[in-house]
């Protein structure tokens, strides 16, 4: 849908930046309970607030649970930018300050998006608040950390300045985008695809599919291979279509009967389901244009042998909101939509939150190791120097500001202990890939080593300090 370029009427009133402030403070104090109650991950939390913390101290961001550069992950240089803020004080807080700011942010160019295309006041404020409740919102700013949420505000952003023409606004927002995920940049190409072909903006989409171009085979050929030798590392979901992605993408065109198959499966059935019905009301069969730079994001997680990216949970399906918002507002703005009130719109919405978004975990998983909490913190807090750290992945995101961290996984209680100042242990909580044995194991091995000493026990939590004099 193509619309004036004239500019706005109007400004948002206080009560949406007030809901904006609100949700950045509730989202903030979600993911910062859950990291509190020991229930973040090594994955994705500590790597990237290691790699981070790393940088701020001017060391190679080598996240050491995984053994590469952090680059060599998907070239999110925007770690660079973030770790300014890790030299005034280190700490993961700024991580989900971050996330839930951008996230929040996203509200405010959907108000003004809806309002250039001509919706009213209220409806645009409507389908703002209708942005925050989108179940995924919600769900991702509780899966640790992830940079990609800075691109949300910035896509929507980016739409907004070409729909301007201001081109220097445009760019910007799309350089960003490029540097919080590689595979963003098969978004930005086909974003660049829509504004040349239904907005009519040829100049700005030939210049946001340039850049992502140019990015995608910088940051697949050059960047990640030169960091992580095995090059682009989610290949693997895709092994059945090819072991590169030239091949993969080769297959897609060549093998139909491998293809169509794997497309047309109940899971992702229901994952569209899950995808499209908290945005259902403002649908419209007329105004799916907007809808097609989420293509690539479609087919990555219809594809893929991996079940996380088939859900509203985990951060796969991010860059399809903020293109199904915009196929909203058209929707609205032609008077196409299923509902068109402010108040149906906002219950809907509503509706869809408390469906789907996972608010009941702080009540039920979030709780669970909550009888070694104290433990655990008093362990921790013994930790007193920044040397090297053994642990479990619930842990580990509370260890992370030091060089070397590794995780208490299946296999490692068969390694080497040498390297590791300190060994932290809970055999009731165990955590992702470890189970009590792996706990034990380790407890014994340490009990009967004698260069180790057993500095802390309670509640099954155990630290253990090498004694180096």
């Amino acid at each position: 849908m193509s619309v004036p370029d004239e500019p706005l009427s109007s400004q948002p009133d206080r009560p949406l930046a007030w809901l904006i402030g609100g949700s950045s403070l509730v989202l903030f104090a979600c993911s910062s309970v859950r990291h509190w109650l020991f229930q973040s991950t090594a994955f994705d939390l500590g790597f990237f607030d290691q790699a981070t913390y790393l940088i701020s101290q001017g060391q190679p961001p080598i996240v050491s649970f995984w053994g590469f550069h952090v680059m060599g992950g998907h070239a999110d240089w925007i770690l660079y930018a973030i770790a300014g803020l890790y030299r005034l004080y280190p700490s993961v807080y700024w991580l989900l300050a971050i996330q839930a700011i951008a996230l929040s942010l996203g509200a405010l160019p959907t108000w003004y998006l809806a309002r250039q295309a001509g919706v009213p006041p209220a409806q645009a404020k409507a389908i703002a608040i209708a942005y925050l409740l989108y179940p995924l919102i919600f769900n991702i700013n509780l899966f640790d950390f992830h940079p990609e949420v800075i691109a949300v505000p910035l896509l929507l952003a980016s739409v907004l300045a070409a729909r301007q023409q201001r081109m220097g606004w445009f760019v910007g927002c799309v350089g960003l985008i490029l540097g919080c995920r590689d595979a963003l940049a098969l978004t930005v190409i086909f974003m660049g695809l829509w504004l040349m072909r239904w907005e009519k903006r040829p100049r700005l989409g030939a210049i946001a599919i340039g850049l992502g171009v140019a990015w995608f085979l910088i940051a697949t050929k050059v960047v990640i291979p030169a960091f992580r030798p095995g090059g682009v590392e989610s290949v693997w979901r895709f092994a059945y279509l090819g072991n590169s992605l030239p091949e993969i993408a080769l297959n897609l065109i060549l093998k139909p009967h491998v293809v169509l198959p794997a497309l047309f499966t109940l899971p992702n059935l229901a994952y569209l389901l899950l995808l499209f019905a908290p945005i259902a009301w403002g649908l419209s069969w007329a105004h799916l244009a907007p809808l097609v730079p989420i293509l690539p994001t479609l087919g990555m997680n219809l594809l893929s042998t991996v079940d996380q990216q088939k859900d509203l949970l985990h951060q796969y399906s991010l860059p399809a909101v903020p293109f199904l918002i915009l196929a909203a507002i058209a929707a609205v703005a032609a008077g196409q939509s299923w509902l068109h009130r402010p108040r149906q719109i906002i219950l809907f919405a509503l509706v869809g939150f408390l469906a789907l978004a996972k608010f009941g975990y702080f009540t039920s998983r979030y709780l669970q190791s909550l009888d070694t909490w104290q433990a655990t913190r008093t362990a921790v807090s013994q930790i007193e120097s920044a040397e090297s750290v053994l642990t479990t992945a619930w842990i580990v995101p509370h260890v992370t500001h030091r060089p070397t961290v590794k995780v208490t996984i299946q296999g490692t209680q068969d390694d080497d202990l040498m390297p590791f100042r300190y060994v932290l242990l809970n055999l009731r909580h165990p955590g992702w890939l470890s189970d009590r044995s792996v706990q034990q194991t380790l407890r014994d091995r340490l009990r009967q080593d004698a260069r180790f000493v057993e500095q802390f026990q309670q509640d099954d939590v155990h630290l253990f300090m090498q004694n180096r004099s």
